[in-house]
Protein backbone atom coordinates (compact mmCIF):
# COMPACT_ATOMS: atom_id res chain seq x y z
CA UNK A 1 0.00 0.00 0.00
CA UNK A 2 1.21 2.97 -1.29
CA UNK A 3 1.63 5.77 1.65
CA UNK A 4 0.33 9.53 0.87
CA UNK A 5 3.45 11.16 1.33
CA UNK A 6 5.08 8.90 -1.41
CA UNK A 7 2.15 9.40 -3.74
CA UNK A 8 2.16 13.43 -3.85
CA UNK A 9 6.01 13.62 -3.57
CA UNK A 10 6.03 14.45 -0.01
CA UNK A 11 2.95 16.91 0.16
CA UNK A 12 0.20 16.42 2.45
CA UNK A 13 -2.90 17.12 0.62
CA UNK A 14 -5.79 19.18 2.65
CA UNK A 15 -8.98 20.64 1.30
CA UNK A 16 -9.71 23.60 2.25
CA UNK A 17 -12.76 26.12 1.74
CA UNK A 18 -13.05 29.76 2.66
CA UNK A 19 -16.23 32.38 2.71
CA UNK A 20 -15.11 35.72 2.50
CA UNK A 21 -16.54 39.26 2.10
CA UNK A 22 -15.53 39.90 -1.62
CA UNK A 23 -13.24 38.38 -4.30
CA UNK A 24 -10.24 40.59 -3.67
CA UNK A 25 -8.25 38.79 -0.94
CA UNK A 26 -6.17 42.22 -0.67
CA UNK A 27 -9.07 44.21 0.25
CA UNK A 28 -11.69 41.68 1.52
CA UNK A 29 -12.50 40.02 4.70
CA UNK A 30 -11.85 36.37 5.44
CA UNK A 31 -14.92 35.79 6.97
CA UNK A 32 -14.58 31.44 7.52
CA UNK A 33 -11.62 28.65 6.62
CA UNK A 34 -12.15 25.02 6.86
CA UNK A 35 -9.76 22.76 6.38
CA UNK A 36 -10.08 18.63 5.47
CA UNK A 37 -7.60 16.52 6.22
CA UNK A 38 -6.94 13.27 4.35
CA UNK A 39 -5.18 9.68 5.04
CA UNK A 40 -5.35 6.20 3.74
CA UNK A 41 -7.63 3.81 4.62
CA UNK A 42 -7.00 0.19 5.35
CA UNK A 43 -7.80 -0.50 1.95
CA UNK A 44 -5.86 2.01 0.51
CA UNK A 45 -7.98 4.55 -0.15
CA UNK A 46 -7.14 8.06 0.26
CA UNK A 47 -10.27 9.45 2.80
CA UNK A 48 -10.90 12.16 4.76
CA UNK A 49 -10.29 11.82 8.23
CA UNK A 50 -10.94 15.06 9.96
CA UNK A 51 -12.47 18.62 9.78
CA UNK A 52 -11.56 22.29 11.57
CA UNK A 53 -13.63 25.23 11.34
CA UNK A 54 -13.48 28.07 12.09
CA UNK A 55 -15.25 31.27 11.97
CA UNK A 56 -13.41 34.60 11.61
CA UNK A 57 -13.66 38.48 12.54
CA UNK A 58 -12.94 40.88 9.64
CA UNK A 59 -10.02 42.54 9.75
CA UNK A 60 -9.81 46.21 10.57
CA UNK A 61 -10.70 48.13 7.35
CA UNK A 62 -11.70 44.84 5.79
CA UNK A 63 -14.10 45.60 2.78
CA UNK A 64 -17.51 43.53 3.13
CA UNK A 65 -19.38 43.59 -0.49
CA UNK A 66 -23.28 43.13 0.05
CA UNK A 67 -23.59 40.97 -2.56
CA UNK A 68 -21.01 38.68 -1.06
CA UNK A 69 -22.66 38.37 2.52
CA UNK A 70 -26.41 37.55 0.80
CA UNK A 71 -24.72 34.45 -0.85
CA UNK A 72 -22.70 33.10 2.14
CA UNK A 73 -25.73 34.36 4.61
CA UNK A 74 -22.87 35.47 6.86
CA UNK A 75 -23.63 38.12 9.32
CA UNK A 76 -19.88 38.77 10.20
CA UNK A 77 -20.98 41.28 13.47
CA UNK A 78 -23.47 38.74 14.58
CA UNK A 79 -23.49 38.77 18.62
CA UNK A 80 -23.48 35.19 18.83
CA UNK A 81 -20.61 34.63 16.05
CA UNK A 82 -17.85 32.79 17.92
CA UNK A 83 -15.36 34.49 15.50
CA UNK A 84 -11.65 34.63 16.14
CA UNK A 85 -9.02 37.65 15.16
CA UNK A 86 -8.14 35.96 11.56
CA UNK A 87 -4.48 35.87 13.06
CA UNK A 88 -5.50 33.25 15.58
CA UNK A 89 -7.75 31.29 13.72
CA UNK A 90 -5.19 30.55 11.29
CA UNK A 91 -2.42 29.59 13.85
CA UNK A 92 -4.67 27.08 15.66
CA UNK A 93 -5.71 25.66 11.45
CA UNK A 94 -1.77 25.54 11.29
CA UNK A 95 -1.02 23.83 14.02
CA UNK A 96 -3.66 20.97 13.38
CA UNK A 97 -2.18 21.04 10.04
CA UNK A 98 1.78 21.01 11.14
CA UNK A 99 0.78 17.78 13.33
CA UNK A 100 -0.90 15.92 10.17
CA UNK A 101 2.19 16.67 8.15
CA UNK A 102 4.50 14.64 10.63
CA UNK A 103 2.37 12.29 11.21
CA UNK A 104 1.92 11.17 7.89
CA UNK A 105 5.77 12.04 6.92
CA UNK A 106 5.20 14.33 4.82
CA UNK A 107 7.60 17.45 4.33
CA UNK A 108 4.89 19.94 3.61
CA UNK A 109 0.41 20.49 2.78
CA UNK A 110 -0.68 21.49 -0.26
CA UNK A 111 -3.72 23.12 -0.72
CA UNK A 112 -6.62 21.56 -2.81
CA UNK A 113 -9.63 23.65 -3.19
CA UNK A 114 -12.51 23.78 -5.90
CA UNK A 115 -10.63 27.30 -7.98
CA UNK A 116 -7.63 26.65 -5.69
CA UNK A 117 -6.21 29.99 -6.46
CA UNK A 118 -9.35 31.71 -4.70
CA UNK A 119 -8.75 30.17 -1.32
CA UNK A 120 -5.09 30.02 -1.49
CA UNK A 121 -4.65 33.44 -2.48
CA UNK A 122 -7.14 34.50 0.71
CA UNK A 123 -4.90 32.23 2.92
CA UNK A 124 -1.80 33.68 1.88
CA UNK A 125 -2.75 37.48 2.26
CA UNK A 126 -4.61 36.76 5.96
CA UNK A 127 -0.80 35.05 7.08
CA UNK A 128 0.91 38.28 5.49
CA UNK A 129 -1.48 40.16 7.29
CA UNK A 130 -1.35 38.50 10.45
CA UNK A 131 2.14 38.07 10.32
CA UNK A 132 1.53 34.35 11.23
CA UNK A 133 4.65 32.04 11.05
CA UNK A 134 5.00 28.61 9.77
CA UNK A 135 2.63 28.09 7.05
CA UNK A 136 2.39 24.91 6.19
CA UNK A 137 0.71 25.15 3.01
CA UNK A 138 2.94 25.56 -0.44
CA UNK A 139 3.07 29.22 -0.82
CA UNK A 140 1.63 29.17 -4.77
CA UNK A 141 0.98 25.05 -5.93
CA UNK A 142 -2.18 23.46 -5.45
CA UNK A 143 -4.77 20.68 -6.38
CA UNK A 144 -7.79 22.27 -8.02
CA UNK A 145 -10.83 20.09 -8.28
CA UNK A 146 -12.68 22.48 -10.77
CA UNK A 147 -9.90 21.20 -13.17
CA UNK A 148 -9.39 17.70 -12.22
CA UNK A 149 -13.50 17.61 -11.81
CA UNK A 150 -13.64 19.27 -15.66
CA UNK A 151 -11.67 16.32 -16.76
CA UNK A 152 -13.17 13.23 -14.63
CA UNK A 153 -16.50 14.17 -15.47
CA UNK A 154 -17.06 16.83 -17.82
CA UNK A 155 -17.93 19.45 -14.74
CA UNK A 156 -15.96 21.91 -13.34
CA UNK A 157 -19.12 23.68 -10.66
CA UNK A 158 -18.73 22.01 -7.54
CA UNK A 159 -22.35 21.25 -7.43
CA UNK A 160 -22.56 19.35 -10.89
CA UNK A 161 -19.16 17.85 -10.41
CA UNK A 162 -20.24 16.63 -6.53
CA UNK A 163 -23.51 15.30 -8.47
CA UNK A 164 -21.43 13.62 -11.42
CA UNK A 165 -19.05 11.75 -8.93
CA UNK A 166 -21.91 9.87 -7.72
CA UNK A 167 -22.99 11.76 -4.23
CA UNK A 168 -25.71 14.04 -2.96
CA UNK A 169 -25.38 17.19 -3.03
CA UNK A 170 -27.60 19.98 -0.95
CA UNK A 171 -27.65 23.49 -1.81
CA UNK A 172 -29.53 24.42 1.68
CA UNK A 173 -26.11 23.81 3.03
CA UNK A 174 -23.81 25.01 0.11
CA UNK A 175 -21.62 28.36 0.79
CA UNK A 176 -20.69 26.46 4.69
CA UNK A 177 -16.79 26.71 4.49
CA UNK A 178 -16.88 23.21 6.07
CA UNK A 179 -19.83 21.73 3.82
CA UNK A 180 -17.96 22.85 0.54
CA UNK A 181 -14.61 22.03 2.05
CA UNK A 182 -15.98 18.08 3.12
CA UNK A 183 -17.65 17.70 -0.46
CA UNK A 184 -14.62 19.31 -2.08
CA UNK A 185 -12.61 16.31 0.06
CA UNK A 186 -15.18 13.49 -1.40
CA UNK A 187 -14.77 14.68 -5.36
CA UNK A 188 -10.85 15.31 -5.05
CA UNK A 189 -10.43 11.58 -3.23
CA UNK A 190 -12.84 9.82 -5.07
CA UNK A 191 -10.59 10.90 -8.35
CA UNK A 192 -7.42 10.41 -6.71
CA UNK A 193 -8.79 6.64 -6.32
CA UNK A 194 -9.85 6.51 -9.54
CA UNK A 195 -6.59 6.66 -10.42
CA UNK A 196 -5.02 4.75 -8.05
CA UNK A 197 -4.24 1.31 -10.16
CA UNK A 198 -1.96 3.59 -12.69
CA UNK A 199 0.38 5.22 -10.23
CA UNK A 200 0.83 1.89 -8.33
CA UNK A 201 1.75 -0.08 -11.32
Amino acid sequence: MIAIANRFRGFLPVVVDVETGGFNAATDALLEVSAVLLGVDADGDIRATESHRFLVKPFEGANLEPASLQVTGIDPYHALRPALDEGEALRRLFKEIRSEVKAQGCQRAILVGHNAFFDLQFINAAVERAKVKRNPFHPFSSFDTATLAGVAFGQTVLSRAVAAAGFEWHDDRAHSSLYDAEMTAKLFCEIVNRFRGVYEA
